[in-house]
Parts: C-alpha cells; sequence; structure tokens
C-alpha cells in the first residue's frame, strides 16, 4: 500500500472529526449536512472539497446512530441545490470572465469541453452532471453562461439534487446495514 500523504492524513482527521461530532450532536446533522452538500455542488469549491465522501459516512450513522433519514436527505437536496443555483447564477452573470479566474484559468480546457457537453446533453446534462465530480463542478456554471432557461435549469436542478442527496446518503445507510449484518461493523452497536 503506497503511503498516504499529510494533507490526505488531515483530510481524514477532519472527516473523523465530522462523522464523530454528527454521531455525538444529531441535531448539528442537517446543517452540516446542507453545507458539505452546497459545497460539494458549488463550482470551484466542490474541486476542493470532497464532501461526498462524507455524506455517504453520514449516511452510514443513519440507522445505526439513530437519525432520521427523510430531513438529513432534504438537507442535504437543499444543500445541492442551492449549490448548483449559486454555480449557475455566477455564470449567468459573469459569463466569459469566469475563463480568467482561478481555477479555469489553469485549466482552459474545462469550459469548452463543458459547453460540447451541455450543448449536447442540455437539460438531461444537469443530470448527468450531477452524479460525476468534474462535471458537477462546472455544468451549472456553463448553464449560466449558456443562458439555459432559468426554470427549466431549476426543475432538472431540484429533481437531480433529491436524486443525487438520496443515492448518496441510502448507499452510506444500506452499506452500513449490509456491513452490521456480516459483523463487520461492530463499533456501531
Amino acid at each position: 500500500m503506497a503511503p498516504v500523504g499529510p494533507v490526505t492524513n488531515r483530510m481524514q482527521e477532519y472527516s473523523q472529526i465530522v462523522i464523530d461530532f454528527v454521531r455525538q450532536n444529531h441535531w448539528w446533522a442537517l446543517p452540516i449536512v446542507f453545507a458539505l452538500a452546497f459545497g460539494e455542488s458549488l463550482a470551484f469549491i466542490s474541486l476542493f472539497i470532497p464532501a461526498w465522501a462524507l455524506l455517504v459516512a453520514i449516511g452510514a450513522l443513519i440507522n445505526a446512530s439513530g437519525l432520521v433519514f427523510w430531513p438529513i436527505w432534504l438537507a442535504g437536496a437543499a444543500g445541492a441545490a442551492a449549490g448548483d443555483w449559486v454555480s449557475y447564477w455566477f455564470g449567468f452573470h459573469f459569463k466569459d470572465r469566469i475563463a480568467h479566474m482561478w481555477p479555469l484559468s489553469r485549466h482552459p480546457d474545462m469550459l469548452p469541453r463543458g459547453h460540447a457537453f451541455m450543448e449536447k446533453w442540455g437539460i438531461p446534462g444537469i443530470f448527468i452532471g450531477r452524479f460525476f465530480g468534474p462535471l458537477r463542478a462546472v455544468v451549472p456554471l456553463i448553464a449560466g453562461i449558456l443562458e439555459m432557461d432559468y426554470w427549466k435549469f431549476q426543475s432538472a436542478n431540484v429533481l437531480s439534487a433529491l436524486v443525487w442527496a438520496y443515492v448518496l446518503l441510502a448507499f452510506g445507510d444500506v452499506g452500513m446495514g449490509i456491513a452490521k449484518w456480516f459483523g463487520l461493523a461492530p463499533w456501531f452497536d
């Protein structure tokens, strides 16, 4: 196994702190899940925050720690939809100037590739982009740059956010149930 670098170790430590905090402070689960989903869906920020893994881990806490699924799911969906809405707004208002902003100025191929993707897929591209990390960071931004119809964007945004949050949280929840069934998660007993 390759050695883990200091940045990875630090991220794992922070992730564990967040998970432990949510386990011990259930009332914080909703704002934390909202913030994680918001950051994961916000252009630029999502490139640096691996929040999807934390959302899966919090999903694993749901039944194991007595959290209720549906409010956490709605908080995750609301955060994801809000992050994409802000990204859309940013693209709509700043259009061509975005290409000159960091980090896109260092990756000049991202916007043209994202533009081609959105031209090909349109509204379904919002759903597809939600589930793929690099696309998740730029699809709403490009939808704004291209001035995609606001209500069509928001409909796809909200529906895809509901599905995305459900999949991540349910994956963690079901995965933990399977792990417990096989006796692989004794720390939650």
